[in-house]
């Protein structure tokens, strides 16, 4: 009975999505199907972003659902192998073909992806490619048609989707609307749950490879709701690194959610709006200057640089579970801060990308161990990389690479102090998976890298006024703390705290300040 009921609703979903599509794919323009009197100018600026973020595909073969009147099957088509172009309102997919067809590694099917009359050779795709698609299925259709995907992808191959979250982007007027404007914590849940075997018993599932803002729709529309992920079929044996680390141990969401209680809404570092406040200040930033904000956490400081002094911000994190609640936190506040799932070990950015690089408390983690985080798709594609960068000062002189001549940096850290340390802090550094260093060596590694002007100041005394404050606040608020979360975060909280105020205060943590310009 309750399979039959399942089934009977998804068949009613299909048809309520048919419907609205068929309605409101009547004259086949861009504007139609992007459901915006603007689309002309949004495409311009946002197809070609899509398509930068792709994985290589060159050769491969492509699997495009939702290709929709084919916006992007001709620019896959000029690359891949083979694109089998996939819809399922028929006029719509044959104005794909009438305007794609003349590529003969294309071929264009009516069909419904939810289907399974939709049969797609297993581990035969290299990549599976949609562009508002899933926000158009029902929760259990996308979990089905996840299940599926990572059947017909081959080891390696990647999945690259884009959805509209939150809340409708386009300003079309539509009798109804039955999208499904998802958390995007629901569509990272779905994928990296997926798994799959073969017939040998080997186990497969999806390993994240980026998940962002389409920064087009932030420019445009000061809207953060347009997000993109792409995954990669890896074997479940393989080794996730440091991300994995960060959102199941020291990051998870319950975790961030406790930090956020004692730093304040929106913050994950040290002293949250009030040091935010006195940092961002010596930066003078001025209208329209573009912000990096390295380890970003859940954005606080992105929105309050965004709101405050007119600037572009872009802010990365490794962890999931921090863009995750970054993004949720980005909701109706029309400003321009874009969000990336990223390691910055790995990113590259343009030559003098950016006035500002901002990071709060987030280098500690950046260490040797690095070299082990070259993603998996760089190995199966056989393809040659430049090594990324593996420790601090390799990163600092990408730093310097990014800034613009002139531009600065502000970087506040978890230093130690010079001398040997104790068995208890090395325990406390290696549990942590930290990085750290004196403070004057830090402010070297600025000046070796090329920096100017580097002020490297030794911000301890400040660290323990701020702990301390910030500690006699959770105590004072125990009850409902406790109510909130419960007595083992509460003990955790308070714990942590007191430790940092041992260390701090017997001088073998550190916490550092430190500015430096590109001349």
């Amino acid at each position: 009975m309750a399979a039959a009921a399942a089934a009977h609703a998804n068949g009613e979903e299909r048809e309520i999505q048919k419907t609205y599509w068929t309605e409101n794919s009547a004259d086949l323009t861009i504007e139609s199907m992007m459901l915006d009197s603007k689309a002309s100018d949004l495409d311009k600026e946002e197809r070609p972003e899509v398509l930068s973020v792709l994985p290589p595909f060159e050769g491969k073969s492509v699997l495009e659902l939702g290709a929709g009147i084919g916006r992007f099957t001709g620019e896959l088509a000029q690359k891949a192998g083979q694109v089998l172009a996939l819809d399922f309102i028929e006029s719509v997919i044959k104005k794909n073909e009438e305007i794609n067809g003349h590529y003969e590694n294309v071929k264009f099917m009516c069909a419904d992806v939810t289907s399974p009359e939709l049969k797609i050779s297993e581990g035969s795709v290299d990549l599976i490619f949609s562009n508002w698609l899933l926000m158009y299925l029902s929760d259990k259709e996308v979990e089905n048609l996840a299940e599926r995907m990572v059947k017909w992808l081959k080891v390696g191959g990647f999945i690259f989707f884009r959805e509209s979250c939150f809340h409708q982007s386009g300003d079309c007027k539509r009798k109804y609307n039955p999208t499904h404007y998802r958390e995007p914590r629901f569509y990272t849940k779905v994928f990296k749950e997926c798994h799959s075997c073969d017939e040998s018993g080997n186990s497969y599932e999806l390993s994240l490879v980026g998940c962002k803002c389409i920064g087009a729709y932030v420019r445009n529309k000061k809207n953060q709701n347009q997000i993109c992920w792409i995954w990669q079929k890896v074997r479940s044996q393989d080794d996730k690194g440091f991300q994995k680390f960060l959102d199941n141990v020291q990051y998870k969401c319950s975790g961030i959610l406790r930090y956020e209680r004692v730093f304040g809404p929106g913050y994950v570092s040290t002293g949250g709006l009030e040091t935010t406040k006195e940092f961002v200040e010596k930066l003078e930033l001025k209208p329209d200057q573009k912000v990096l904000d390295v380890g970003c956490g859940i954005g606080g400081g992105d929105f309050y640089m965004a709101e405050n002094y007119d600037v572009e911000v872009v802010g990365i994190d490794l962890s999931i579970n921090m863009i995750s609640l970054a993004l949720e936190n980005a909701i109706g506040l029309k400003c321009s801060v874009e969000f990336e799932v990223a390691d910055c070990t790995k990113k590259e950015y343009p030559e003098s990308s950016f006035d500002v690089i901002y990071s709060r408390d987030t280098i500690l983690h950046i260490q040797y161990s690095t070299l082990l985080l070259v993603p998996v798709a760089q190995v199966l594609l056989h393809m040659t990389f430049e090594p990324p960068p593996q420790d601090k000062p390799a990163l600092f002189r990408s730093f310097f690479k990014w800034l613009k001549p002139g531009g600065k940096v502000l970087i506040s850290d978890y230093c130690k102090s010079p001398g040997t340390p104790s068995v208890e802090f090395v325990k406390y550094i290696k549990q942590r998976e930290y990085d750290l260093h004196d403070v004057e060596a830090y402010g070297q590694m600025l000046r070796a890298a090329g920096f100017e002007d580097v002020v490297a100041e030794d911000r301890t005394d400040q660290f323990i006024q701020v702990l301390q404050r910030e500690l006699d606040v959770v105590e004072k608020d125990k009850d409902e703390f406790i109510a909130d979360f419960s007595e083992e975060d509460y003990n955790e909280i308070v714990g942590g705290w007191k430790a940092k105020l041992i260390r701090s205060t017997s001088g073998e943590q550190r916490w550092g300040l430190f500015i430096a310009k590109k001349k």
